[in-house]
């Protein structure tokens, strides 16, 4: 274990001083069972960010085509073609 100093605000301590007295555990451990579960939460989208990233493709998929889906797919053909072929490490068969 590491020993940190950190500055709280009254309330936050008396929440958990309230906290470790009600389940019987140490501050110590109610502080890292907090932090530990706010970092997993934070690990995932807020629902803000999610709206965001849903108007972007929202966005996107109202966005007309710049080329003819045939163009499109002769470049995938030419891509898988060389792909094949080995690329730069193999020579060509």
């Amino acid at each position: 274990m590491v020993r940190v100093t950190y500055s709280l605000d009254e309330r936050t301590v008396e929440d958990i001083r309230r906290t470790a007295a009600r389940l019987r555990r140490p501050q110590s451990q109610i502080v890292r069972e907090a932090v530990a579960e706010y970092a997993a939460r934070a690990d995932r989208l807020s629902d803000q960010e999610r709206r965001d990233a849903l108007a972007s493709l929202d966005r996107l998929r109202r966005t007309k085509p710049s080329r003819a889906a045939a163009a499109v797919d002769d470049e995938l053909s030419g891509i898988r073609a060389a792909r094949r072929r080995g690329g730069r490490r193999h020579p060509a068969a």
